[in-house]
C-alpha cells in the first residue's frame, strides 16, 4: 500500500515568504506570543491586563485562531554537562552544591515531563475578489485544491492586507503585555515539522531547508 504524505491532509498548499497559502487560496499569518504570568501580578495590574485584552478582542472585525503547543523537553544534554562540571570543579563547596542542583534536577523531572508551551495567533485574510475566497478554517484538516492558484499580484496584494492584520494583532497583545513577532518561513516549516513530529522535535532534530525556500 503506498504511504500517503502528511501534507496530503493539511489544509496549506505553500508556505511563501512568511505566508501560508492555503488550498482554497486565502492566507494565514502567524504570530508567537509570549505567555504572562498573570497570578503574580497585583489586583490592578490584573485588571488593567483584563480591560486592555477585552479592549483588544472588541477592536476585531476578523475570526483569529489561537493555538498552544506543548512540547516535552529533552534535558539529558544539560544533565550530562552538568556531570562534567561537577567532575571537573576544583573548590570542594562548588563541587558539592553542583551535584546537589544536578540531584534536584533528576528528581523534579523524575516526578513527570518537563513541558514547554509555545502560544501562537493563526491570522487569516480571504481578498473577496480572489478565486476560492472561503472563511478562516483550522490549519490541521484535510482538504482538496479546490481552484487555480493565486497569480503573484494577487498574492501580493493580499500578502499586503495580511501584514497589516498581523501589525494590528502584534500592537495590541504588546498592550497587553506580550512580546510577540511574526513567523517567517523557517519557522513556519519547523512548527508543522514540530506538530507532526514531536519525537524528533523533542531532542531538537530538524531537516535541513533548501535556502531557496527561505524567503
Amino acid at each position: 500500500m503506498a504511504q500517503v504524505a502528511t501534507q496530503q491532509f493539511l489544509e496549506i498548499d505553500q508556505i511563501k515568504e512568511g505566508v501560508l497559502v492555503m488550498k482554497n487560496n486565502s492566507l494565514r499569518g502567524v504570530i508567537s506570543a509570549s505567555s504572562l504570568n498573570f497570578a503574580l501580578k497585583s489586583e490592578d495590574e490584573q485588571n488593567a491586563i483584563i480591560y486592555q485584552f477585552q479592549s483588544f478582542l472588541n477592536s476585531l472585525d476578523f475570526s483569529i485562531e489561537v493555538v498552544v503547543q506543548s512540547r516535552r523537553l529533552n534535558i539529558t544534554g544539560y544533565l550530562e554537562k552538568l556531570k562534567d562540571l561537577e567532575a571537573k570543579q576544583t573548590v570542594e563547596l562548588l563541587k558539592i552544591q553542583t551535584g546537589e542542583y544536578r540531584k534536584f534536577i533528576e528528581e523534579l523531572i523524575a516526578g513527570g515531563s518537563i513541558m514547554a508551551k509555545n502560544f501562537f495567533v493563526v491570522v487569516p485574510f480571504t481578498a473577496i475578489e480572489l478565486p476560492g475566497a472561503a472563511t478562516i478554517s483550522g490549519l490541521f484538516k484535510k482538504n482538496k485544491k479546490t481552484s487555480a492558484a493565486l497569480d503573484e499580484e494577487q498574492f501580493q496584494r493580499a500578502k499586503s492586507q495580511l501584514w497589516q492584520r498581523l501589525e494590528f494583532i502584534a500592537m495590541g497583545l504588546r498592550r497587553c503585555g506580550l512580546q510577540c513577532s511574526p513567523l517567517g518561513t523557517e519557522e513556519l516549516i519547523n512548527f508543522f515539522w514540530a506538530a507532526y513530529h514531536p519525537a524528533e522535535a523533542e531532542i531538537g532534530y530538524y531537516p535541513e531547508i533548501p535556502p531557496e525556500l527561505i524567503k
